[in-house]
Formats: structure tokens, C-alpha cells, sequence
């Protein structure tokens, strides 16, 4: 495989898992908090989670190119067309969506574990680590979501990373590129890995799936 395909692969996953599992990190806690309290204003802030939800891409591209350019907030931090940049465009891409659903994946048995916390004056630590083992299997769901959105995700990456060359290269960057160039075959060829990738860590979460469901 030509050298420059696999540091593509190797930006496109690293980009992928850390944006990922940031935006679960963030997300899924938040979600739990959403469906285990009652607080005002409840509705309002699941609907601006929704309209997150479709924040068009292009748009978050914008919005952190905005912040991080030379003239904006963070320009001093100097992480425009670098793959963290790239990264914190795709959390803010994805949060809204794990937050999402993981507040519907927890809300199916919100009721009996809500229940069972307060019977056992649990804390809030301990309400969210129930949530997230007593759903974890529906939870690895939204991880693969999240994944394949990073993963497939194109206009935000590109407006925050350049398409640079050995540096913020992507496969969704590099597909859009050779179409534009009129190489088919190598974009085909591309996308064709893409979906390799995709495939793969689906068997792998069917797998860990299937650990724990017998454990």
C-alpha cells in the first residue's frame, strides 16, 4: 500500500478515536444528568441539543475556524490546519449527538434505576456509573455512531485542517480531492478502505457485546 495511503489511514483514525472518546466523555455524562434530574427548563435544553444535533458541518467548520485563525480568541494557541483543531470541530459536531442519545438510550429504564438510587442513597457518582453499566451495551451503539460520523465527516475538517498534505489529510478530504481531479479510481479505492474500517469496528463492538452480555 502506497506510503501516503497509510498516513492518511493513520491521520483518519487518529482524528476519529480522539474525538470520539472525547465526545463521549463529555457527552454521555451529560446525557445521564439530562434523564436522571428534574430541573427548569428541561425541555428547553433538549431542544437546543436537538438543533445542535443538525448543526451543519460547514457551519462548525466556520465557527472553530473563526476562534482559532490568527485574529480570533485562541489564534495565540496557533492550532489552525493541525489535526487538534481538526478534533475540537468534530467534538463540537458529535456531542450534541451522544448527548442525545444516551438521554434516549437511559430513559427507556430511567424509572426502575431512579428507583433503586434512592433506595440506596446513592450519590451522583454513583447514579451515573448505574446508568452507564446497567445501558452499556445500547451505549456502545451511540459510541459507534459517534465514530462513524467522525469518521465520515468531510466539510468541517476540511475548512479547520486545509486538506494539507502529510500533515491534515483525511480520507474523506482526500476522496473529495481526487474526484475533483478526476481520479476515480484511487477515490473509489479510498472509500472502499473507508468502509473496511467501518466494518471492522462493528464486528469488534458485536464482539465486546457479546463478552459482556456473558459475563
Amino acid at each position: 500500500m502506497d506510503r501516503e495511503v497509510l498516513y492518511i489511514i493513520g491521520v483518519t483514525l487518529r482524528m476519529s478515536f480522539f474525538s470520539t472518546v472525547i465526545s463521549c466523555l463529555i457527552g454521555m455524562p451529560l446525557g445521564v444528568l439530562i434523564t436522571s434530574t428534574k430541573f427548569k427548563g428541561k425541555r428547553t435544553v433538549k431542544k437546543i441539543i436537538n438543533t445542535f444535533m443538525g448543526l451543519p458541518p460547514v457551519v462548525a467548520g466556520l465557527i472553530v475556524y473563526l476562534l482559532f485563525t490568527r485574529y480570533g480568541i485562541f489564534g495565540s494557541l496557533g492550532l489552525l490546519f493541525t489535526v487538534r483543531v481538526m478534533v475540537i470541530a468534530q467534538c463540537l459536531l458529535i456531542t450534541p449527538v451522544v448527548i442525545s442519545l444516551t438521554s434516549g438510550v437511559c430513559s427507556v429504564n430511567s424509572k426502575n434505576l431512579l428507583e433503586t438510587s434512592k433506595g440506596l442513597n446513592f450519590s451522583k457518582w454513583r447514579i451515573l456509573c448505574l446508568f452507564l453499566s446497567q445501558n452499556r451495551a445500547s451505549l456502545l451503539s451511540v459510541v459507534l455512531t459517534a465514530f462513524g460520523r467522525s469518521i465520515a465527516e468531510v466539510g468541517a475538517v476540511s475548512i479547520v485542517g486545509g486538506n494539507i498534505q502529510w500533515k491534515t489529510r483525511v480520507m474523506t478530504t482526500a476522496i473529495m480531492l481526487e474526484t475533483n481531479k478526476g481520479n476515480f479510481s484511487f477515490a473509489l479505492a479510498l472509500g472502499i478502505i473507508l468502509l473496511i474500517i467501518s466494518f471492522a469496528v462493528n464486528i469488534l463492538a458485536s464482539l465486546l457485546v457479546r463478552e459482556g452480555d456473558e459475563e
